[in-house]
């Protein structure tokens, strides 16, 4: 990576074959930190985890056009949790987000999304709140909900979603907590979120705008997968 000035902020967008999203990801969110930061108070990594669809290409290209860009890249694929864990890791941030690549949360909530850190240790955007605005099938709704449901059932999490992704963390409380973190995939921040209250970190959910992306890479099977790590965590 580019060698630079240290960043306040460092967003991580995660990307898997993303390769007609990317771009106008990392367009968006520097438009919208532009309204509040200058290009030196944060950093944008993409954690490029084994494409196969040019996705490594458009990275590389945005991190030669921008400074504050960076493009972390793996051969093989990692998964969502080891990728995301993986940039943090080479990051310069204080406070650390990661966001969706297909900014299914609206991308103007993420100026709250980091002022939150300057009071709670780990924060995310929540569609499942009274003042949460979302649209998706119902399929997906009500697995979610389900989801949800076990999560705050069997491992008593005060939290109402845990699977939006739209976080943020304060650097030493998120690496005090992820080493604990067992998973590496869809149930990574499930387990990281469940963990910060457990250890007794100040954790916040916030209602949020958001919409289902035009196709979702977790598929029905997988919901099968984190309701095992769910039972799995709640019989260690």
């Amino acid at each position: 990576m580019k060698n630079g000035s240290m960043a306040r902020i460092t967003i991580v967008l995660p990307a898997y074959n993303e390769a007609d999203k990317l771009e106008i990801a990392v367009e968006e969110v520097r438009k919208e930190m532009s309204k509040y930061f200058s290009e030196e108070d944060y950093e944008i990594i993409i954690a490029e985890d084994g494409s196969t669809d040019g996705t490594d290409v458009i990275a590389r290209n945005l991190a030669e056009r921008y400074d504050n860009v960076f493009h972390v890249h793996s051969d093989e694929r990692l998964g969502k949790g080891r990728a995301i864990l993986n940039a943090f890791r080479q990051s310069k941030g204080d406070v650390l987000v990661f966001m969706d690549v297909d900014l299914s949360t609206d991308i103007s909530h993420l100026k709250e999304l980091i002022d939150l850190t300057q009071n709670y240790d780990f924060v995310t955007g929540s569609r499942l709140l009274k003042d949460s605005e979302t649209e998706r099938p119902f399929k997906r709704d009500f697995a979610s909900k389900g989801y949800n449901f076990l999560v705050r059932l069997l491992l008593r999490s005060k939290l109402k979603d845990h699977q939006c992704g739209f976080k943020a963390f304060r650097r030493k409380a998120f690496f005090k907590v992820v080493e604990h973190v067992k998973d590496n995939h869809w149930f990574w921040d499930t387990e990281l979120m469940i963990l910060a209250q457990r250890m007794g970190y100040r954790v916040k959910e916030f209602p949020v705008r958001w919409r289902q992306g035009e196709r979702s890479k977790v598929r029905f099977r997988d919901m099968f997968y984190m309701i095992s790590s769910i039972v799995r965590m709640f019989l260690k």
